[in-house]
């Protein structure tokens, strides 16, 4: 086990048997990013890209809470004598965070506890498989100050819910329940409560003995599918299927279903 929460003061961070988790830890902030947070989450992702036994990743929140977005007492975000630059804050933080996600070669399980609101939301949203507790609430509350959905909301959300409901939710910041989430595609699934976390670290063991490279490359083409044309994304999977043809997974996972065994991937 590689346990390194002694080097960090907002989340909490380890890796074991093929699993990175990330526990973001403010609970009395409901886990609201500050910068400070944000510099220890890229330090995290810095880890998991380094170290090549990890084979997925799993994001939740200490305490009652996911995530309630910027914390609005910090120093850097808050209203005060000098105009305030959001999107320095955007730019600089959010948007590298998400496209971390996005590109992390590996699953991505977000474990949502609590409420996710905000930045909190669509960081969750962010991920590639998401699972809730049924007292958790999604809430788009930019609205509410005057902001737009960051964190990439106004991406994922009209893609995961259509236009309409994403529509809905950035302009009222209505509460969301986790059931209602998972009945519009918005999550993968919702879970009684004190289910969440077991099932979530059931689904990371899976994923930690799955053929990793595979899952990233299904990952990267679902992800540029938005982009591409029919063509293009035929030609995608082709290159794909040619390389992933020739390797130790698809040869492993081949021979374990004509041996009726269970199959030994290494992930590379």
């Amino acid at each position: 086990m590689n346990n390194d929460n002694k080097l960090y003061e907002n989340i909490l961070f380890n890796i074991s048997e093929g699993i990175a988790k990330l526990t973001l830890n403010r609970p009395d902030k409901l886990n609201s990013f500050t910068q400070a947070m944000h510099l220890e989450v890229r330090d995290a992702f810095e880890k998991i890209r380094a170290d090549k036994s990890v084979r997925v990743l799993v994001l939740t929140g200490a305490g009652r809470g996911f995530c309630a977005g910027q914390d609005l007492s910090d120093r850097a975000v808050a209203p005060g004598g000098q105009p305030v630059d959001l999107g320095d804050s955007v730019e600089k933080f959010y948007a590298p965070l998400v496209l971390a996600i996005k590109e992390l070669p590996m699953p991505v399980i977000c474990a949502v506890n609590g409420v996710a609101a905000g930045a909190g939301a669509n960081l969750a949203l962010a991920c590639d498989i998401v699972l809730a507790a049924k007292s958790a609430t999604f809430i788009e509350a930019f609205c509410k100050l005057g902001l737009i959905p960051d964190t990439g909301g106004t991406w994922h959300l009209p893609r995961l819910v259509g236009p309409a409901r994403a529509m809905g939710l950035a302009l009222l910041g209505e509460k969301l329940t986790a059931d209602r989430a998972e009945q519009w595609g918005l999550i993968w699934k919702a879970l009684p409560d004190d289910a969440l976390m077991t099932e979530t670290l059931a689904l990371a063991e899976h994923f930690a003995c799955a053929p990793t490279k595979g899952l990233a490359y299904t990952k990267h083409a679902l992800q540029v599918s938005w982009a591409n044309t029919l063509p293009d994304q035929l030609k995608l999977e082709a290159q794909m299927m040619r390389e992933l043809g020739n390797s130790h997974d698809y040869r492993e996972g081949v021979d374990a279903f004509i041996g009726k065994r269970t199959p030994h991937f290494k992930g590379e």
